[in-house]
């Protein structure tokens, strides 16, 4: 649980599970939790207007260096699935994600985390808040000017 001083932005999003997404037994790989998070992370950035494209377009990516993912109950082919995608606000220079994924009864499926760092096209990791991120963060009211 993140601190009280610490704030919170979510966005929940839905997936289809694809047929090429299952295992023999027609429920989905393991390994494809962690392109859910992707997923359900870009429809975060592109709803609360920090995607991968609009960090781009500063001069920035923001590579994964930490994932976790617990696995509860199987999704199988067919399922619509929802994912709650929160970003947990941090002082440092990096993006938390938390995640929670539903199945169509409303069970947790699966939960988890990333963790991502600023790094300057063409360059190397940022230790401070790049300026988009921090005028994005007062448009969002993560941070008080």
């Amino acid at each position: 649980m993140p601190s009280k001083n610490l704030k919170e932005l979510s966005f929940t999003s839905e997936i289809r599970v694809r047929f090429s997404e299952c295992d023999p037994l027609g429920i989905v790989w393991h390994g494809n939790y962690i392109q859910y998070f992707e997923d359900a992370r870009e429809a975060f950035g592109r709803h609360h207007g920090i995607s991968y494209l609009d960090q781009k377009a500063n001069n920035f990516s923001s590579p994964i260096v930490s994932s976790k993912c617990e696995h509860k109950l199987p999704l199988a082919y067919g399922d619509i699935a929802t994912v709650r995608t929160t970003y947990i606000d941090s002082a440092a220079a990096k993006m938390i994600f938390k995640y929670e994924i539903l199945n169509p009864e409303g069970k947790i499926v699966c939960i988890g985390e990333t963790v991502q760092v600023f790094v300057e096209l063409g360059g190397g990791l940022s230790l401070t808040l790049p300026e988009f991120f921090k005028k994005w963060k007062l448009k969002t009211g993560l941070l008080d000017e």
